[in-house]
């Protein structure tokens, strides 16, 4: 990596105006509608900030989905790990692949896996040809030439020119040295405690209490009564709560955390390895690019396989475009994680060959999901549930080195499409208000989505968007190889027709990123 491109700040190209498409959740010709960018490059900082604003991207197009308007509004849910424990129906997953892997057992049961989104998000998903025009059009070699013209000066002047090393591929080991403290919302709202949803449980209602926990329940506090004197082992004077009384600490009554079910041992005559390897996504990279035909064809064979996608719909170059272009540059400064920040691939190798492939960003603050495959022929493990328990229980470990590394972003949340709700399962979550933009218990939110398809989270009528954009003429263009303030700009150029969208990106990117980012214009 060049030592100027480390230095460089985000370049975008704003498309004005909002673009509708063919709906892939309802179906609807024309119901998608989407704000959207193209990133010539990106920080992770400010890829932080904008899906924290409500965007996503998918390859080096960046959208946010007009929520008002379009037919399925899509919000940005986040997990927060830290506080997470698997369910029921989770923790089945993670001993459906242990018994696997020891034993070679195959369930014979249903072996439906969660629903996966497509390769390209929906907003995006119906004008190929844009994207195409897009990708032959904005040439980076000529942007990186200007910029690198641009900052060539003030570079000598500091007289340093930072070389970072490649992130090495970091292999997941089956170990885990200690558990992981608790965190909290950066914007939290008062609510009740989460329930811990089931397979197939209504997330609009209370959690049920297990019939088991009632019985022991009622056997307590039968036995407080018929002996009042509390000599019976384990309770104390009756009128006090049972529950303020737990049995002597056992080591075994403790249920078993994330860690221990994901890395629980396994015999040494174990039937099958499985290995969880951390590639970021680069050419240069030598395992990125030895590995490149096996994950090129296991994304062929899941596409016909599960999406049904055709042959030519699901080609090298369209693999690579959306899951192996990324805008995000390369970071690694010295408090960050290991592998450092970026996007990349985490491929699961099962007794030496690829059968899974999640493709992740790696974030200041969140591990964001981008998008999963697998091989059709493992279905039966679950990989959908099992790869997003692994990413979460990812999460926690880069916590440990990052601490403010500490939330794991789902993508979107789809209330109204009852295939996509599953993401709600992972809890606690929240999904992020589309008008103040502040975090909010999903709890909270599932009542008013039942009324309401497009909803305000943030209950507080008087709150509005701390980060929008209050000084527009402080956005900075990037115009003729020079970086100015729009307010210069404007001047300059006294063209009037271009300020309704400058605007426009400057209130759905917010302040922050729009004195941060270059916006290109010709």
């Amino acid at each position: 990596m060049a030592s100027w491109a480390a230095l460089s700040p985000s370049i975008v190209e704003y498309f004005e105006g909002e673009d509708s498409y063919r709906c892939g959740y309802c179906k609807n010709e024309s119901g998608s509608r989407s704000n959207g960018m193209w990133a010539h490059s990106m920080t992770v900082q400010d890829y932080q900030d904008l899906i924290d604003r409500g965007w996503r991207r998918s390859g080096k197009y960046v959208y946010k989905p007009v929520m008002n308007q379009t037919c399925c509004p899509q919000y940005t849910i986040r997990c927060r790990p830290l506080q997470f424990q698997p369910s029921k129906s989770h923790k089945k997953v993670l001993k459906k692949m242990l018994k696997f892997l020891a034993k070679g057992e195959i369930s014979k049961g249903n072996c439906e896996d969660e629903p996966m989104e497509p390769t390209m998000d929906e907003s995006v998903a119906g004008d190929f040809a844009l994207i195409n025009k897009l990708d032959i059009q904005c040439d980076l070699k000529t942007l990186s030439d200007d910029l690198k013209e641009t900052f060539e000066s003030g570079e000598k002047k500091k007289g340093k020119s930072p070389k970072k090393e490649e992130p090495k591929e970091l292999i997941q080991s089956q170990h885990i040295e200690e558990k992981l403290g608790s965190g909290e919302p950066s914007h939290p709202v008062k609510v009740h405690m989460a329930p811990k949803p089931g397979k197939g449980a209504d997330l609009s209602k209370p959690p049920c209490r297990k019939a088991k926990e009632i019985r022991k329940e009622r056997k307590r506090l039968k036995l407080m009564q018929q002996n009042p004197a509390g000599e019976l082992e384990g309770f104390q004077a009756q009128g006090e709560p049972p529950s303020l009384f737990p049995p002597k600490a056992n080591k075994s009554n403790q249920p078993k955390s994330l860690e221990d079910l994901i890395f629980e041992s396994l015999p040494e005559n174990a039937s099958h390895k499985l290995e969880v390897r951390l590639v970021p996504v680069s050419f240069e990279d030598p395992e990125f690019k030895s590995s490149f035909s096996q994950s090129f064809s296991l994304y062929v064979k899941y596409q016909m396989a599960i999406h049904q996608d055709p042959p030519d719909e699901c080609g090298k170059t369209e693999f690579t475009r959306f899951l192996c272009s990324s805008p995000l540059e390369a970071e690694n400064p010295p408090h960050g994680p290991d592998c450092g920040y970026g996007s990349f691939h985490q491929q699961y190798w099962l007794d030496g060959r690829i059968i899974a492939v999640g493709v992740i960003d790696i974030l200041p603050y969140c591990v964001s999901s981008v998008y999963l495959y697998y091989d059709p022929d493992y279905s039966f493990l679950s990989l959908g549930v099992y790869s997003a328990l692994r990413e979460i229980g990812f999460t926690r470990q880069l916590h440990q080195k990052t601490s403010q590394l500490s939330y794991y972003y789902m993508g979107f949340y789809i209330h109204s499409c009852p295939k996509m709700k599953y993401k709600g399962q992972y809890r606690p979550s929240d999904l992020l208000c589309p008008e103040t933009y502040v975090w909010v218990p999903i709890e909270q939110c599932l009542s008013l989505l039942e009324n309401s398809k497009y909803c305000r989270f943030n209950q507080d009528p008087e709150a509005v968007d701390e980060g929008r954009s209050k000084e527009p003429d402080r956005l900075q263009v990037f115009h003729k190889k020079a970086i100015l303030p729009y307010g210069v700009y404007k001047r300059q150029r006294k063209a009037a027709a271009e300020e309704a969208a400058v605007l426009q990106y400057a209130r759905l990117v917010g302040q922050a990123c729009a004195e941060r980012m270059l916006l290109l214009r010709n």
